[in-house]
């Protein structure tokens, strides 16, 4: 069997132009944190100061990830960390598309989440944690997760039967249990300012 050859193409209107015409850098805001945390809400909230503000901006997010990109993706360890992987890649070029990615995904794992800054570049990649204590995001649970967790029925979950790694110095930490959406959307928009957008 022969092996293909792939060779990248380089376009004329590249990430520098995309940037330069937006008038703001492109960047990849990955929040991370346990199911129910408010990560898809925080980083909806986040968008929509960004998208107000003129800022080209892009949702990615796990259910709608997952029921399109990667419906073929189970569960298990090796399943999880391809859907991170994949999510990664598009984000990257969604980078190079010029655009503010916001990223809602419980990336529990730690290597998950460096290759993902690997992939984008670590100038390019701003880790969000989402800190909420577990006995809160199983009180949220609005999709009955952990409760099937509990059950058995949902095996190797987060927070459960299968750990969280928490990053140990993300670029904002938020704690949702403590402070209001409006709050941690401040925090996060303070560091965007801090760092140019």
């Amino acid at each position: 069997m022969s092996k293909v050859i792939v060779i990248p193409q380089v376009h004329d209107i590249n990430k520098a132009l995309r940037t330069e015409s937006n008038g703001h850098p492109a960047k990849v805001l990955w929040f991370t944190g346990l199911s129910g945390s408010g990560k898809s809400t925080v980083a909806n909230a986040v968008e929509k100061v960004l998208f107000a503000d003129n800022k080209h901006t892009y949702i990615l997010d796990g259910d709608n990830v997952r029921s399109g990109l990667n419906k073929d993706l189970d569960f298990s360890a090796a399943g999880r960390e391809e859907n991170i992987r994949r999510i990664g890649e598009v984000a990257n070029l969604m980078v190079d598309a010029g655009l503010i990615v916001l990223t809602a995904f419980v990336s529990p794992f730690k290597a998950d989440r460096d290759k993902v800054r690997q992939t984008v570049g670590d100038e390019n990649f701003v880790e969000i944690f989402v800190d909420c204590p577990l006995e809160v995001c199983e009180q949220r649970d609005v999709k009955g997760l952990y409760k099937k967790a509990r059950a058995g029925e949902i095996p190797d979950f987060t927070g459960i039967t299968s750990p969280f790694e928490a990053p140990t110095a993300p670029d904002v930490h938020l704690h949702t249990d403590q402070e209001s959406l409006e709050e941690s959307v401040t925090r996060v928009m303070n560091h965007l300012k801090d760092i140019g957008i």
